[in-house]
């Protein structure tokens, strides 16, 4: 019993391994990243920016001890924080109240948790990259219009992004010079710290230092965290959720969850395991789920895979999960020790590195933009369509646009994938694909291949391109669907059902070649094999051409009995 109890919990949880040196110096730069990056997240989302610190907190220690993909680094993230902030809003619940953000997130990890147990990880191959390139952009936008009064003190007005942006660009002369003054250092900063290899990890945290000193030596007139809110010199203490909530956030925490995981889907591929272990969508799934349900009960925000804070670490040198670890651990003691002197630092060096932040995700989309706009029509419109959705509509309505879009997209792309070609066997035995003929020949096999996958949007493309057996007296039609799913469309029974019944009383016949288990037992169930008769239904066998030929070799024996009934009948 003990046994299999340690042998469940290893396959829930992976294996930790030994830090490394390198671990807590990527840990150290790493939580040290998290104060001006969380702080900001939450500030440009309405939300207490101490909310943003812990989400670097308890999320980030939980999610790297166990997150499949080792490297990844559990928090908060822009596109989490406006989706959660739009999410609470559209449900009429105020951002600012603890228990309202504690059920949100706890919600989020319980929906994350779900779906890493029903193994959806497969959902997120559907979210195509013209759509994610569309909300990427779109979420940049955001991200830079959402702290352009903490930038130069000058809201802009209007409920579109677009028109934020307009509007703001605009009102110049309305722009507060003292704060953006300390804006444009910060980016000055940051951009003169990056050009150095050895600085370009710590850059932001550069900028946010140095010109927050600069700003408190001049005395200068600017907004400050401590404006907004006090941060506590303390770990964070746990918040019981507000579950009166409960079905207001039903399908917002389905909305913040997608986002969060189909951010983290993106982490796998780029950062391989060290450890040469491999990685699981619907491990990490849980394991952000886990970081949420602890997380939301120590005042964190929603949280999930961070690109940002992941290749931080790893340029950082992380090599193993301890390294999130210690990123978590170290921050909790930072704040400890010095809260106070984070409430001194000017909103407007946070705004200057979030428009650092946007304008990086903009300039880094540029080459998917590019290659979207270059495939096709449709992915293009799809593009941009997601993205007006994005800088537009409440974010969960755009989720919803994007994942409807991504839906039609790969409906689209699979009616036009599916063929129908004709094979041909020339004198050596090898088997040609030739153009379907237009009619059946009486008294001759004819053989066709279909591929597809069994869609109802493809099949009026594919009964427009079968022969017409009007005629086709004692004419057999080889059909191969060795492509066909094991458990097709309806559609597709019904369109063979129907060719069979018209090639039959024509006096031809339709034989089905490479046929898969599942589709056998469908053909039976529905009565269409018995229709087809003896030997109409030639199983898929290993050998890929053996099905073929007997299909083949059937119909040819079939036509010759044919004839020869033909003949009797005559004499």
């Amino acid at each position: 019993m003990r046994a299999g109890g340690r042998t469940s919990l290893r396959r829930l949880l992976p294996t930790l391994g030994r830090p490394r040196p390198a671990d807590a110096t990527a840990g150290a730069v790493t939580g040290l990243f998290s104060i001006p990056e969380g702080m900001a997240y939450a500030a440009i989302a309405g939300f207490n920016p101490v909310a943003g610190l812990y989400a670097g907190v308890v999320p980030a220690i939980v999610g790297s001890l166990t997150s499949r993909t080792v490297l990844m680094v559990t928090t908060l993230t822009s596109a989490i924080a406006l989706t959660s902030q739009s999410v609470l809003s559209d449900a009429g619940l105020d951002p600012g109240d603890a228990g309202n953000v504690a059920l949100l997130t706890v919600m989020v990890g319980a929906v994350m948790l779900l779906m890493g147990a029903l193994r959806l990880g497969a959902v997120m191959s559907f979210v195509s990259n013209a759509v994610m390139t569309g909300f990427s952009a779109g979420i940049a936008l955001q991200i830079i219009t959402g702290v352009l009064k903490d930038a130069t003190g000058y809201k802009p007005r209007g409920d579109n992004k677009l028109y934020q942006l307009g509007d703001w660009l605009v009102h110049v002369g309305d722009w507060q010079g003292a704060a953006t003054a300390a804006a444009a250092t910060t980016v000055v900063v940051w951009a003169a710290a990056r050009s150095v290899r050895r600085l370009e990890p710590v850059a932001l945290l550069l900028a946010m230092v140095v010109v927050s000193a600069g700003v408190f030596a001049l005395s200068a007139d600017v907004e400050l965290v401590r404006d907004i809110a006090d941060i506590p010199a303390a770990l964070p203490a746990f918040t019981a959720p507000d579950l009166s909530a409960v079905p207001e956030l039903v399908g917002g925490a389905f909305s913040v969850a997608l986002v969060a995981l189909a951010q983290a889907a993106g982490i796998t591929p780029s950062m391989p395991n060290p450890d040469g272990s491999r990685s699981d969508v619907n491990g990490d799934f849980r394991a952000q789920g886990y970081a949420n349900l602890l997380g939301g009960l120590f005042q964190s925000l929603p949280s999930g895979g961070s690109m940002s804070r992941t290749g931080v670490a790893v340029s950082a040198g992380a090599r193993t999960r301890w390294a999130g670890v210690f990123s978590g651990v170290f921050l909790a003691l930072v704040v400890l020790a010095c809260g106070s002197l984070a409430e001194r630092i000017p909103m407007p060096v946070i705004g200057g590195l979030i428009l650092v932040v946007g304008g990086e995700l903009i300039w880094g989309k540029r080459r998917d933009v590019m290659l979207v706009l270059r495939t096709s029509r449709l992915s293009s419109a799809a593009m941009v369509l997601t993205f007006l959705a994005t800088t537009g509509l409440p974010l969960q309505r755009a989720i919803v646009i994007g994942a409807v879009l991504s839906v039609l997209l790969f409906c689209v792309q699979a009616a036009r994938q599916a063929t129908l070609v004709a094979l041909r066997e020339d004198g050596d035995g090898d088997w040609r694909t030739t153009t379907p003929p237009e009619r059946l020949s009486p008294g001759e096999v004819t053989v066709l291949d279909y591929a597809g996958v069994s869609f109802f949007a493809e099949l009026p493309r594919i009964e427009a391109r079968l022969p017409d057996p009007t005629g086709a007296r004692d004419a057999v039609l080889v059909l191969v669907v060795r492509a066909v799913p094991d458990v097709p469309s309806s559609a597709v029974i019904k369109l063979l059902d129907r060719y069979a019944r018209r090639l039959d009383e024509e006096g031809g016949r339709l034989v089905l070649a490479g046929v898969r288990p599942g589709l056998v037992r469908i053909l039976e169930s529905s009565g269409l094999a018995d229709r087809l008769g003896e030997g109409g239904v030639v199983p898929a066998r290993p050998e890929l051409l053996g099905p073929l030929r007997t299909a083949v070799d059937e119909g040819r024996a079939w036509v010759e009995e044919r004839r020869r009934e033909d003949g009797t009948r005559t004499r």
